[in-house]
């Protein structure tokens, strides 16, 4: 039978399984990419493992997110990255050099490749022909070690790409149209592939773009061919070797179809304060903007600066607003400077930072309280720029310029009315300005055992877990609504990421953007349960979420329904994930009730129905949850780790 891109992709790879939809499969994993917020946790997983030496064709761990060195933390972070990346034969690439994802794609990926990532935005190298997948950081340890990845067989959701984009449009237009229309929750369990005639107009780079803002839709990562395109970004950096072309079978089928038609889009945004929250940006033109920042991994390809260069040319940005623009990687930044641009963002109001995440996951660039902010970022979950009560919107590099030289949102097409200025032509180098001078290259096996190790004072070790108990009776430390993000559950920041290696620290900080008093009142109690709405848990990949509340002592999280990478995160640390039977018991809850769960441990062995007895209301009802087999008895045994000791 005609197979698709994602068919191919999986069936090269298949370890165990059927690709029905649903059911458990296991994949062979070729690469790995961890940054340095999630990174320090999967080292020391590495060492509980035992691991002598990586098993993948490539793994590479990059210093991305947690660049300000304010103090020694995150400076005693990298060097334990560093050394222990040496030690178990990684790559490692230093900071500065890049964020991971455009990064990798210029320096690693290979079309036909599979790759999983202690990143939610990992599916961005799908922009080459990968299955490139964010999981929790366990789960690429084990990756390393040489494990399978297992996961339920996702449905596959053809997107085919008609037309082409009108002027002022580009491809952030595409996926906020993605996310218009279907909402943060729309890709749950599905992978998205695009295909058809408008994919001719889409670069490498700007199927990254497309690529990486899957993850918002909630989708188990995005699929795009390796063709033409693709041919030519691997011959600009060297590497036309590593192509190969993979293309969906005429007559492929999906289990679901899409059609957009890309001569209909216009300029969007979304408001905020979520990726879902989307309208036109001619609807809310005229909100005042106080910062405008250009980068990320959300537009990471050197056209998404130039085109902001050549917007501000001969236009001095609003002295209203702080204009900051966040090469994405050093190789971008050269082929910035050498054609001019730079220059030209410079002397027009820009101010140039380190080639890094930065604001994207608030280590700087933090906005004024109530102030809008524009990005062309891929998340505005409440509080993750740094500010509490922030003021995120997410928008195209062209939306972001003309509102940056004008002071308020701007639709780009009405700017250009405005200034009669013609959609800037741009003069793109063929060859691209290659530079591996900051990436580290693992040492041969004899050489990389005699590497010490460095830990600074503020690496801990990863706490103790403990078995499910039989029986749970516990009280709901805290009731939350739909689309709760592990921002909230766990924040990033300047304040409590460089602590991502000190879960005791970190663990402090769990749940504050929702409710300050939670860690204090977790740790008055023996055990509690956490009481969810809709996808729990959405966003980024981050273990932390899970491993830091269970440090405080989270033995249950009941939901209406949970986002895939968190959902994995919770079982792989022993925390018991049950969703509502019917979700209007979830009104029947409340903060501070007392619930008993009797005979757990033996209800999921067997495979029995769960109750769930509400002491203080005087009531019951049913839960269910949707682990494997296999999950179950990571769960009872107290996470995936003391399971694998277990097996020794």
């Amino acid at each position: 039978m005609p197979e698709s891109v994602t068919q191919k992709l999986i069936g090269s790879h298949l370890v165990s399984g059927t690709m029905t939809p649903g059911e458990e499969i296991a994949i062979h994993i070729d690469q790995t990419l961890t940054q340095d917020a999630t990174g320090t946790l999967v080292m020391q997983e590495l060492e509980s493992l035992g691991l002598d030496r990586a098993r993948t064709d490539v793994s590479v761990q990059y210093v991305d997110h947690n660049l300000l060195q304010t103090d020694e933390k995150n400076a005693e972070d990298h060097e334990y990255l560093r050394t222990a990346a040496q030690r178990f034969g990684l790559w490692f690439s230093k900071p500065g050099n890049g964020v991971s994802h455009p990064t990798h794609m210029q320096r690693f990926g290979v079309p036909g490749k599979t790759m999983v990532g202690s990143d939610s935005h990992t599916p961005a190298a799908g922009s080459l022909g990968m299955l490139a997948i964010g999981v929790g950081g366990l789960e690429v340890a084990l990756a390393i070690a040489g494990e399978p990845l297992h996961l339920r067989m996702p449905e596959v959701w053809g997107i085919r790409l008609e037309g082409e984009l009108p002027e002022w449009c580009s491809a952030k237009d595409v996926i906020l149209e993605m996310l218009r229309r279907h909402d943060v929750k729309g890709g749950v369990n599905r992978i998205m592939e695009y295909y058809g005639p408008g994919l001719a107009g889409l670069s490498a780079m700007d199927r990254h773009v497309i690529a990486n803002m899957g993850a918002e839709l909630g989708a188990t990562t995005t699929v795009f061919p390796s063709d033409e395109a693709v041919r030519e970004f691997l011959e600009a950096e060297d590497r036309g070797d590593d192509w190969t072309e993979l293309l969906a079978d005429d007559g492929a089928g999906y289990d679901i179809d899409e059609v957009i038609d890309l001569s209909q889009l216009e300029p969007l945004i979304a408001k905020p304060s979520s990726p879902g929250n989307v309208v036109p940006v001619s609807e809310v033109a005229g909100e005042p903007v106080a910062q405008v920042v250009i980068g990320s991994s959300a537009n990471p390809g050197l056209r998404d600066f130039a085109i902001a260069a050549a917007m501000v040319r001969g236009h001095q940005t609003s002295p209203e607003v702080s204009f900051d623009v966040n090469p994405t990687s050093r190789e971008i930044l050269t082929d910035l400077t050498e054609m001019g641009a730079t220059t030209e963002l410079v002397i027009n109001g820009a101010r140039i930072h380190q080639a890094g995440c930065m604001g994207c996951i608030g280590m700087g660039q933090a906005p004024a309280t109530g102030r809008n902010s524009l990005r062309t970022m891929p998340r505005n979950f409440p509080g993750r720029s740094g500010t509490k009560e922030d003021s995120v919107w997410l928008c195209s590099p062209e939306t972001a310029a003309a509102s940056a030289i004008t002071g308020v949102i701007t639709d780009p097409r009405q700017w250009a009315r405005d200034e009669g200025i013609p959609y800037p032509t741009l003069k793109l180098p063929s060859h691209h300005s290659v530079n591996t001078a900051m990436l580290v290259a693992p040492p041969e096996p004899d050489q990389a055992r005699n590497v010490e190790v460095v830990k600074g004072p503020n690496i801990s070790s990863l706490p103790d877990l403990t078995p499910l108990p039989e029986d749970i009776e516990a009280p709901v430390l805290l009731k939350v609504g739909d689309n709760i993000s592990t921002d909230e559950i766990s924040p990033a920041g300047a304040r409590a990421l460089p602590f991502r290696s000190n879960i005791p620290k970190l663990a402090m900080f769990s749940f504050t953007q929702v409710d300050e008093s939670y860690p204090e009142r977790a740790q008055a109690v023996p055990g509690h349960i956490i009481v969810g709405g809709e996808n729990y848990g959405q966003g980024s990949s981050r273990e932390h979420a899970a491993i830091a509340p269970r440090h405080l002592g989270l033995l249950v999280v009941i939901a209406k329904s949970f986002a895939r990478i968190h959902w994995q995160n919770l079982a792989n640390f022993g925390v018991l994930a049950l969703e509502f039977a019917d979700a209007a018991d979830y009104d029947t809850v409340a903060q501070d009730d007392v619930l008993i769960i009797g005979g757990v441990r033996q209800a999921l062995s067997d495979g029995q129905p769960i109750t769930v007895t509400n002491t203080t209301q005087n009531t019951s009802f049913d839960v269910r949850h949707r682990l494997s087999p296999r999950q179950v008895q990571h769960v009872l045994a107290g996470g995936l780790i003391p399971w694998l000791a277990s097996q020794q």
